[in-house]
């Protein structure tokens, strides 16, 4: 599976005019120009990030779109802001534009995951049933497995249509169905604030909604071949927020035949 696009939001903001009250924004981030947003709001699969137009100016406000953490730093503006933390589903107003001042470029960097958890070391269940298991590409594997995100993902050659069980309780903290790299997918929150990852899912297969608690074993969705896949198979990762960056995790594995033993490369 190829890596993910960062989680990086770019904003350009226009000084408001007589003739224009609001400002408007444009975005490069997932829309890849071939779409217009509403003036004065942008979105990401994340965090949504809009202008709101109050008396001598607009303010800058934050929506976290999950059911889970999601950490955010709004930057470009003349006093540096700190990074914050929004609960699943929360809106905060990050900053203040008056009317009068001058032109900005904001950037708004949002990545799932509180940078405070401290993942433990948990045995995963197989997120599917068989005795026969294949391994396409393992850990640091050399076709795509390379960037951060990545780098401690299996990828599991399965039928389209095959039922993906849930490898580790928790919460769903995000589905979606038209991730442009990673095609359906379903990432769930589990206790540890860690992140169960599952990709390439089949288009209509999903089983499960944001927030809806799950248990190890549940079914979540149909594996299916969506996204930049170069074949029908399950991505699975465990990754974690590191401070305003995505990490893979090293995880272990049991199935009905004892422990997996993930090789470190496949050419």
């Amino acid at each position: 599976m190829r890596p993910i696009t960062l989680l990086f939001l770019s904003l350009l903001l226009s000084a408001p005019c007589a003739a224009s009250p609001g400002a408007r924004w444009r975005q490069g981030w997932d829309l890849n120009g071939s779409a217009a947003l509403p003036a004065s709001t942008s979105v990401t699969h994340f965090a949504s990030l809009r202008l709101q137009a109050r008396e001598g100016g607009h303010a800058v406000i934050v929506r976290n779109l999950l059911a889970g953490p999601v950490q955010v730093q709004l930057r470009g503006l003349d006093t540096p802001q700190a990074t914050q933390l929004l609960a699943g589903g929360e809106e905060r107003t990050l900053a203040w534009l008056p009317a009068a001042g001058a032109s900005a470029r904001l950037l708004l960097d949002a990545v799932p995951g509180d940078p405070a958890a401290r993942p433990d070391d948990t045995l995963y269940q197989l997120p599917f049933q068989g005795d026969h298991i294949r391994v396409s590409q393992a850990f640091e594997g050399r076709f795509s497995h390379t960037d951060a995100q990545n780098r401690h993902a299996v990828d599991f050659p399965l039928a389209e249509g095959t039922p993906v069980l849930a490898a580790r309780a928790g919460r769903v903290m995000q589905v979606i169905e038209d991730s442009p790299e990673q095609g359906c997918l379903i990432r769930v929150l589990h206790s540890d604030g860690s992140m169960g990852l599952y990709a390439h899912l089949q288009s209509g297969g999903l089983r499960v909604r944001p927030g809806q608690r799950v248990e190890a074993g549940q079914l979540l969705a149909a594996s299916g071949n969506t996204g930049r896949s170069n074949g029908p198979h399950l991505h699975f990762a465990v990754q974690a927020n590191t401070g305003l960056a995505l990490t893979s995790l090293p995880f272990r594995m049991n199935s009905a035949r004892g422990e997996l033993h993930f090789p470190r490369q496949i050419p």
